[in-house]
């Protein structure tokens, strides 16, 4: 087989994975689903995966997209994606958590804060239901201040700063994440009413503004230790996230 022939066939078979998605002057790029078997708790959980990339160039074909990949230095910047449990598009009730990136929770298991443990909860809580979709986003990491500046801010939080207060002294507001991409995902692979989880109301204002149907909230409280207990007690009292109610508190 030539080369032609190869590089005409991997379009063909790509072709059928990506969706544009216009939203005025940028496009959002979607490739899935892909088959991604999950470990969570021991047993395998067969998840669909989605990544989309979003970009001012209009590119009207596949071939397109893939010529752009080599010259576009994505590994230099974090991409979004969105895990995918059941009959996502048509379940009669589907849960859907937008979770932003934590280098040091999702991947190092750090218990500043209740990140890692709200991401594996919310993949369970979907399984538990039957259908939902988990929302990576990748440029929310320290409420989108990236993994450097949330790196300063942790100094000096051991200085005696809180969380919201750190972010202020480095320049930034308290919270400048943004939910219109990922809402344009929602919209793209889900028409019916979802179940949003979140301790968050800045999300679901961001949904309810955007015009999604959304039918209600699920807390996501736990993991309480005493090295987050100020982190969480910080979130409520000045970032406005919903009371926890009562949750197990771990030493």
């Amino acid at each position: 087989m030539n080369q032609i022939n190869l590089e005409t066939r991997a379009i063909e078979i790509l072709e059928k994975k990506i969706q544009r998605i216009d939203r005025g002057d940028r496009s959002v790029y979607l490739v899935g689903p892909i088959r991604l078997p999950v470990n969570l708790d021991g047993e395998t959980v067969h998840f669909k995966w989605y990544c989309w990339l979003d970009s001012a160039e209009m590119m009207e074909d596949t071939s397109k997209v893939v010529a752009h990949l080599s010259s576009a230095n994505l590994a230099d910047s974090q991409q979004s994606s969105v895990l995918v449990y059941g009959d996502f598009e048509e379940s009669e009730d589907a849960l859907v958590r937008f979770h932003s990136i934590c280098h040091t929770g999702d991947i190092f298991g750090s218990k500043r804060c209740d990140c890692g443990y709200q991401l594996k909860q919310s993949m369970k809580m979907m399984v538990a239901n039957g259908s939902g979709a988990l929302f990576y986003l990748a440029n929310h990491e320290g409420r989108g201040i990236g993994l450097f500046s949330k790196a300063m801010a942790y100094v000096l939080q051991e200085n005696g700063y809180d969380t919201v207060e750190a972010n202020e002294e480095l320049g930034f507001v308290d919270d400048s994440r943004k939910y219109d991409e990922a809402i344009a995902v929602l919209q793209q692979l889900r028409k019916k009413p979802i179940t949003l989880i979140t301790n968050n109301p800045k999300k679901l204002d961001a949904l309810t503004d955007a015009g999604a149907l959304l039918v209600g909230r699920t807390p996501l409280w736990g993991d309480i230790s005493d090295f987050n207990e100020k982190y969480l007690q910080t979130k409520v009292l000045k970032s406005g996230h919903l009371q926890a109610e009562e949750v197990s508190r771990d030493e």
